[in-house]
């Protein structure tokens, strides 16, 4: 039996190639993902192995919630204490600070699109293990206030050459700086910094940018003697420090920053697999659809071994057998073809800024289990009901010409999908209704239960389609219309099966457009309605600025109010919760507030006021008081208001600019809302003058924040269209496979056609009119199901701001058209193949 099954496998070549073909591109999203995640842990690991010491020395609360360094600092005093410890070779203090940018020559900030801009001193320490840091391979030291060295990356990409002044944008006191550039640094040993700059200034220097003058460091190194590990060597520097230092292994500091970014790298990795599962979904539906033809195509093969006495068992495990050889092949095919996306991945995110060029592959055995496991799974899981057919075929049916596979019960499969349906609709209406904790969840497994229940009734929701089709097309294209019309109807599990798959990628692309283009016109009602002042001055990033941008507009004749807006995280009962800082004389003459409790006159150093969905979520209200965690130790509050949810405040808790500093918090502002006293174009270009030399900082009005508002809408919906795309193409191959595997088993059917009369042009008609009602069905149960699921998700996300639903009708039309291009696309090489058929042979076949 297995000798035949491998017989029928090599005798199909054509077939096996468009039958893996699926899965490999599912097992190749998986497998791309995972390598791309582990290269980006491992590069990380290694950069933040290579960025501290073996004794790391840091202030008590150091660093906020994201991990950004607070203003707390070591005094210079420390390291001179420490100098001599038992088991240290030396001590270095250092000064680090984010937010720092090299402006290129062309005016563009290098970096920003999340990898960081980081400042600090030479010091020349190496890392913990004596791992070389950054050494100079150009050039000389800085030294004094007017020379700088940047990495070699930042330094190629930014255009300048040694001995030209370079432009620096700071979130500190001084906005600008333009140092002389005098040297060149990089990791001798091959290491990298991901995509981050560098920009180092002398110790002296670097102080009074950052830190205000004052001689003192943000952290410190101690390098262990050889001989010392690095736990001997912090446990003897604990006994001298004072109680709000602390020491740590550098390898504990190291583990602690890359446990921040594996937070962010896993959700990189559940947003990739998220579409790799809906690959394999949508591939799911082919392979059953393959198999089930290629099985209904061998039954009289399958009965003449059922009559020679092989057992339903066993030609049960000879199909399963050839799924697994197609799920070995499709996930080998895969692995492979893995690698590939994971170098497209590392060249994607390098364009925005994430370099990982300097780390080479990193391909885990879990990689492979993984892409095995899943491929193989899932193609014998798809294959399972087709195989379990084969064994109700009855030896008496190898007698009869007309061999047919026994169908499965439509009763049944009505039962299941009704089932389904009801399932996923109630689960979709408790996210949306029952008020439940994670009501994305349910949506979701709503929306996945609805998706399979359509796809399992489509044979009986897709008939009434199919005749009118039927009907419309024998009216327009006459016999040959008819011909296509009855095709599609012929086997209805079969043009259905063929549609959902299309169906499930237009559901979703549908659910994108519905969701891009509500949160745009969520953002415009939201600007319309709430914009206040005149103009808006912030990052393009989203990163601090210096609040000398804010100092230099107040002077400005025309401005009459400057309304700065910092916040930063602090931890609220172990979670991160935001804090804004307004000062209230700029609230209650530019933003006042709608309070529900409480007023604005109440609120003064040491003092909260809440939203009003935040107070109801915490059961927290005016009298009451809130504890956080901040970079200076725990922090009391005194609620004093509560007031309606603003989206011009970043925060659920807005405290005063006292009590943000007071909590440790950098002295950066966040963004700027300017109010003139008239409008006019010499204030604005005179806002635009301050900044000019800044690109990182932008001033806008009304419009030009809207439209800055939709851009990353507008990019992260063309993500996902771009990788939902993978799986359209796997439902636009399903048709291909479908039509060409129906094509073979109409072989004779064909030749009869073109015996009696049918041309080669009307066979490709033909066989182009059943790919379009094919492509045509899957689009119309695709965007009714998607306009569905993105009025609904839309809904489950008005708490978020996201309060206005738009259906995009244009879009979704397009949608419709395309469709239509798929089918005529889809049935070139099925229509081309059929009608090279050589008629005697064809009506010869059996």
């Amino acid at each position: 039996m297995f000798r035949a099954a491998w017989k029928s496998l090599l005798g199909r070549k054509l077939r096996l190639i468009m039958s893996t073909f699926a899965i490999v591109l599912g097992v190749a999203f998986v497998a791309g993902s995972l390598i791309f995640t582990d290269t980006l842990g491992r590069s990380f690991t290694a950069l933040f192995a290579s960025t501290v010491g073996d004794v790391v020395i840091r202030p008590q609360g150091g660093t906020t919630v994201d991990g950004s360094p607070s203003t707390r600092t070591i005094p210079a005093s420390v390291v001179a204490e420490l100098e001599g410890t038992p088991g240290s070779t030396r001590v270095d203090g250092n000064v680090t600070a984010f937010g720092v940018y090299v402006v290129s020559t062309d005016n563009k900030i290098i970096g920003g699109q999340g990898a960081p801009g980081i400042a600090a001193n030479w010091t020349g320490a190496p890392a913990g293990h004596g791992i070389k840091s950054l050494s100079i391979v150009g050039g000389t030291l800085p030294e004094g206030p007017d020379q700088v060295v940047l990495d070699r990356r930042t330094a190629d990409l930014s255009g300048y050459e040694l001995g030209e002044p370079v432009r620096v944008v700071t979130a500190g006191t001084q906005a600008l700086l333009t140092p002389t550039l005098v040297g060149i640094a990089d990791f001798t040993d091959g290491g990298s910094l991901n995509g981050a700059s560098v920009t180092i200034f002398d110790t002296p220097t670097a102080q009074d940018l950052f830190l205000k003058g004052e001689n003192a460091f943000t952290d410190i190194w101690v390098t262990a003697a050889d001989g010392t590990s690095q736990e001997d060597l912090r446990d003897t520097v604990r006994a001298d420090l004072p109680e709000d230092l602390e020491a740590i292994t550098g390898d504990e500091a190291s583990e602690e920053s890359a446990n921040v970014l594996r937070e962010a790298i896993g959700f990189i990795q559940t947003f990739l697999l998220v579409f790799a599962a809906i690959s394999l979904v949508v591939g799911s539906f082919l392979i059953v659809n393959t198999f089930s033809i290629l099985v209904a195509q061998r039954s009289r093969e399958l009965a003449l071994l059922r009559a020679l006495g092989a057992s339903s068992g066993q030609v049960l495990r000879s199909v399963l057998a050839e799924a697994f050889v197609l799920g070995v092949l499709g996930s080998t095919l895969g692995l492979l073809l893995g690698i590939g996306l994971a170098i497209a991945l590392k060249e994607l995110f390098a364009r925005l800024g994430l370099d990982l060029s300097g780390q080479a592959l990193i391909f885990e055995p879990s990689t492979v289990i993984a892409a095995y496991a899943v491929g193989i799974i899932v193609t014998m899981l798809a294959a399972l009901v087709p195989a379990w057919r084969t064994g109700r075929i009855a030896p008496v049916q190898a007698m009869r010409d007309d061999v047919a596979m026994p169908a499965a019960s439509l009763h049944r499969r009505s039962v299941f999908g009704t089932a389904l349906l009801l399932a996923g609709g109630m689960t979709l209406g408790v996210g949306l209704f029952a008020g439940v904790s994670r009501p994305l969840w349910y949506v979701g497994a709503g929306v996945l239960g609805v998706l399979l229940g359509v796809a399992a009734l489509s044979p009986l929701i897709s008939r009434p389609f199919l005749a009118a089709t039927a009907r419309g097309y024998t009216r327009t294209f006459g016999a040959v219309g008819a011909l296509a019309g009855q095709n599609a109807l012929r086997n209805p599990r079969r043009t259905t099966a063929t549609a959902s798959a299309l169906m499930i990628g237009l559901a979703l692309a549908t659910t994108m457009a519905i969701v891009g283009a509500s949160a745009k016109a969520s953002v415009d009602e939201t600007i319309a309605e709430n914009f206040v002042g005149d103009y808006v001055v912030s990052s393009a990033f989203g990163q601090p600025i210096s609040p000398a941008v804010g100092d230099q507009m107040e002077q400005i004749p025309g401005v009459e109010l400057v309304l700065r807006q910092r916040f930063a995280l602090a931890e609220y009962n172990g979670d991160p919760e935001p804090v804004s800082s307004v000062p209230p004389a700029s609230l209650a003459a530019l933003l006042p507030l709608k309070f529900i409790d409480g007023d604005l006159d109440a609120l003064r150093d040491g003092t909260v006021m809440l939203t009003d969905q935040w107070a109801d979520d915490e059961e927290t209200g005016v009298g009451d008081s809130v504890t956080l965690e901040t970079p200076n130790g725990t922090r009391t509050y005194d609620v004093t208001g509560v007031f309606e949810a603003n989206p011009l405040i970043a925060g659920s808790l807005l405290i005063t600019p006292g009590s943000f500093a007071d909590a440790g918090f950098p002295d950066s502002d966040n963004f700027l809302i300017i109010d003139v006293a008239t409008p006019s174009e010499e204030i604005e270009q005179s806002l635009a003058d301050v900044v000019a030399a800044n690109p990182l900082v932008t001033v806008k009005d009304q419009e030009g924040l809207a439209d800055e508002q939709r851009g990353p809408i507008d990019r992260l919906v063309l993500i996902i269209f771009a990788l939902l795309a993978l799986a359209l193409v796997i439902a636009v191959l399903g048709i291909i496979n479908t039509l060409a595997l129906s094509m073979i088993e109409r072989t004779r059917e064909v030749g009869l056609l073109r015996a009696i009369g049918l041309s080669r042009r009307q066979l490709r008609r033909m066989i182009t009119l059943e790919s379009v009602i094919i492509s045509v069905l899957g689009a119309l149960l695709g965007v009714v199901c998607g306009v569905g699921f993105g009025v609904a998700l839309m809904y489950a996300l008005r708490d978020e701001g996201l309060e206005v639903i738009s259906v995009p009708a244009g879009q979704l039309l397009l949608f419709l058209v395309l469709s239509i291009l798929v089918g005529v696309l889809a049935a070139l090489l099925p229509a081309r193949r059929a009608a090279r058929l050589d008629v005697l042979q064809a009506i010869s076949t059996e």
